[in-house]
């Protein structure tokens, strides 16, 4: 569900020209600079971004029956899937309106806020279900799968789109898209709904809920520098890769100038070829530390985005030059796919492990302010750059949205490079 928001959003409300839909919220700017889509785009993510101290507080301080996590990421799946499926469904479809505007800022938000309830709670079971460094790393692993193949199938949006028009006989395009949500968002939930009723907290999670106020867990969790490090990193990578998501419909349609269906087959690619380079991170994390890694991961991946701005511009042709780009990219996809949520969970188990006081879901809830924060400037610096140009033979903002997603990558790479994160400079967790 998060990909297919991710993915399909800009892109069903602020469309390229000539690819069958409407556009849906006016393109004006305020101040010259920031269009309306930005300011809901950023305004949903912030609000969200904020709530997730408050829903990390109140996990790790629940004293439910069933445990601290479950129930939240139980009430949550409906609104979840509601809000997913009803922001595609604006109240104009065919044409530019103000209501839109107002329906996809409130159904955007309360999506977020909802898969926040779930997201942060359910990663807050990593460091309590998995003890040793091995462990977390591989549970780590296998969230990782999950998630790829989640990006894969929402990948498939357009081609679903296409099914359903082929069996309809459905000529309006939104309408296709429309349907494909539906489907996507129902197959979330259920997936959502498998953990709830799988996992038995109470016998395999053993901590106490923890009693201290929000502010001074918040204070807490941030006077330590390496955390703050590990974040500040986050945010960085994060804002490149939303400035990737939010464009990649762009870059295949008008740099490649393929047809938006044929998005799968690539994306496909990668992950696949990312799902074999697996259990090679695996290996490579016990050998030499998840720090090492992460710093090759972000400098490799500054050189594929920088690739961005050159699709189209050399004697190969872009579909090949796509495939070059994303198997280079599978690699540090991989490695910045499993690492980060294992020493996260390492950093929160370490800090409990001290302390007394079990405060994993404010930790993950820092850390997913700053991804969100990361994302909410990625999204609305792509579309600040679509100004300078979003169509085919007027690509400018796209190229350069790949320049400024290389410069961010490498930032986060230099700042990782202060983390003290190998096994001897991270003490271990007392079991």
């Amino acid at each position: 569900m998060v990909n297919l928001i991710l993915v399909m959003f800009v892109y069903y409300y602020v469309p390229p020209t000539g690819k069958g839909l409407h556009l849906l919220i006016t393109q004006h700017t305020v101040l010259g600079i920031f269009t309306l889509l930005e300011i809901i785009a950023a305004g949903g993510r912030l609000t969200d971004a904020f709530y997730d101290p408050f829903i990390g507080k109140m996990s790790d301080g629940c004293k439910s029956k069933r445990g601290r996590r479950i129930p939240f990421m139980m009430w949550s799946i409906i609104p979840a899937v509601a809000c997913c499926i009803l922001v595609f469904f604006p109240p104009n479809s065919g044409g530019v309106s103000n209501m839109n505007a107002v329906w996809l800022a409130v159904f955007l938000t309360v999506f977020f806020m909802s898969i926040t309830t779930y997201v942060i709670p359910y990663n807050s079971l990593l460091p309590e279900l998995a003890v040793t460094d091995e462990d977390k790393i591989r549970l780590s692993t296998f969230q990782q799968v999950g998630f790829v193949l989640g990006a894969v199938i929402a990948s498939l949006v357009n081609n679903i789109a296409d099914l359903f028009g082929w069996l309809l006989h459905l000529s309006e395009r939104s309408t296709c898209i429309q349907y494909s949500a539906i489907t996507l968002g129902i197959a979330g939930g259920i997936a959502l709904l498998i953990p709830v009723l799988t996992i038995d907290e109470k016998k395999y999670c053993h901590s106490v809920p923890s009693s201290t106020p929000l502010i001074k867990a918040l204070k807490q969790s941030l006077s330590d520098r390496n955390f703050i490090y590990f974040i500040v990193a986050v945010l960085t990578y994060n804002m490149a890769l939303s400035i990737i998501t939010t464009g990649m419909l762009y870059f295949l349609t008008v740099l490649c100038n393929i047809d938006a269906s044929e998005g799968s087959k690539f994306m496909g690619f990668m992950i696949l070829l990312a799902l074999l380079f697996f259990p090679v991170v695996y290996y490579l994390a016990k050998r030499f530390g998840e720090k090492k890694l992460l710093i090759i991961a972000f400098f490799v991946l500054g050189f594929v985005f920088a690739g961005i701005a050159l699709v189209g511009k050399v004697p190969i042709s872009p579909e090949v030059q796509l495939y070059i780009f994303l198997g280079i990219a599978a690699f540090p996809v991989a490695i910045l796919g499993i690492l980060p949520n294992a020493l996260l969970a390492r950093i929160a188990a370490v800090n409990s492990a001290k302390t007394g006081d079990n405060r994993e879901g404010t930790y993950y809830a820092v850390n997913y302010f700053s991804v969100k924060v990361g994302q909410t400037l990625g999204l609305a610096s792509f579309a600040i750059l679509t100004i300078f140009g979003k169509d085919i033979g007027h690509d400018f903002g796209l190229r350069l949205s790949g320049v400024f997603g290389c410069t961010l990558c490498v930032i986060a790479g230099l700042i990782f490079t202060r983390f003290k994160g190998s096994k001897s400079e991270l003490p271990a967790p007392n079991p």
